[in-house]
């Protein structure tokens, strides 16, 4: 009998090996399922954890852009800053360099005041006794108005009132209310009543008031205001003379005068200016003012004005005067202005006019 041959690599062999392949197959995916499971339950903390740190990390980012973009304006703000201070700091260092200059020229102006006080009290003691017999020659029958003054105080004051057109300036700037300049910022507040009354105002009133009283009748008059501008008390824009023969523009003249309220600035240069524009131009020029001018043509941008700065403005508008005109200066008293005697005393010398500085009781 043939032996059997046996085969190692049968069919039941296979069998056998591929199911335990396959039990291997099923145990891993048991194994691997619940793994993932599990690995999920482990890792779901994480994941929000993780999701968490995302969302703030955003949140950083942004908020540290907005941090560099504050930072950035700052250090513009910081640089802008510095560079002002030290115009602030320059600012200064000029502004002492000028109160300097001021307080230098402040006490010469006050040395040289004081000696033309000197000189003006030797020459007025020299016209008490060249014109004290003066009332009794003056002939008042030719005035159209009279001025009830007290007393008569007229023959101390030089003034020439000759001319065939005569032109008086009166200031009108709120500097005009009062003497000192507390009482000055005191009164410009109030009513325009209140304003009226004050002495001073009354005493530039007053004034005019007795130069109109005392003009030829031959001749003509025109009586300007003047603050910022310069403004005809009566005829308008026409800048026409007015007969000083007719004692109705006279009277209509001192009227006007009396509804003058005083305020703002004073601008010689706009006076001079409509004196100039005058057609034909005047022969005589009567000043009514208390200090040097604090602007030109135009209202300036700083509130302070110093004292050289107003002195240049004199000299500015002394410019636009006609040439060849007298001008008689009145010159009210104002504190704080010492430049102001000698600057108006020098223009009424030079222009051959005359400089008075009326006591509180006149005229």
């Amino acid at each position: 009998m043939r032996r059997r041959r046996l085969n190692v690599f049968s069919l039941s062999f296979i069998d056998c090996i591929c199911c335990g392949l396959g039990a291997i197959i099923l145990l891993f995916v048991v194994v691997n399922a619940k793994s993932a499971a599990r690995r999920d339950t482990v890792t779901a903390g994480l994941r929000a954890e993780v999701n968490r740190l995302e969302t703030a990390l955003v949140r950083d980012r942004a908020d540290l852009a907005d941090a560099r973009k504050a930072m950035t304006d700052i250090e513009a703000r910081v640089t802008k800053t510095r560079g002002l201070s030290r115009q602030v700091r320059d600012t200064i260092e000029a502004r002492n360099i000028e109160l300097a200059d001021e307080d230098r020229q402040t006490l010469a102006a006050r040395q040289q005041a004081d000696k033309l006080k000197s000189e003006l009290k030797a020459i007025e003691e020299e016209l008490r006794r060249l014109r004290a017999g003066a009332d009794a020659r003056d002939t008042p029958g030719d005035r159209l108005r009279t001025f009830p003054g007290q007393g008569d105080r007229h023959y101390l004051t030089g003034l020439k009132m000759g001319g065939q057109r005569i032109l008086i300036l009166a200031d009108a700037s709120a500097s005009m209310l009062a003497e000192s300049i507390v009482d000055v910022i005191r009164r410009r507040n109030l009513e325009d009543g209140d304003k009226l009354r004050s002495d001073k105002w009354r005493h530039a009133v007053a004034t005019v008031d007795w130069l109109t009283a005392r003009l030829p009748p031959a001749s003509r008059f025109q009586v300007y205001t003047f603050n910022e501008n310069a403004r005809p008390l009566i005829g308008g824009n026409r800048k026409a003379w007015l007969d000083a023969g007719d004692l109705e523009s006279l009277n209509r003249t001192v009227t006007q005068m009396r509804k003058v309220v005083p305020g703002k600035g004073t601008s010689l240069l706009n006076a001079f200016r409509a004196a100039a524009e005058l057609k034909p131009p005047p022969d005589n020029v009567f000043l009514l003012t208390d200090g040097l001018p604090t602007m030109g043509a135009r209202k300036p941008r700083v509130k302070r004005v110093s004292s050289r700065k107003r002195r240049k403005l004199f000299n500015e508008a002394v410019a636009q005067l006609p040439a060849g005109v007298p001008v008689n200066i009145i010159l009210f008293p104002m504190e704080g202005d010492p430049l102001a005697a000698d600057a108006f005393w020098r223009l009424a010398k030079q222009s051959n006019g005359s400089f008075f500085s009326p006591s509180r009781d006149w005229p």
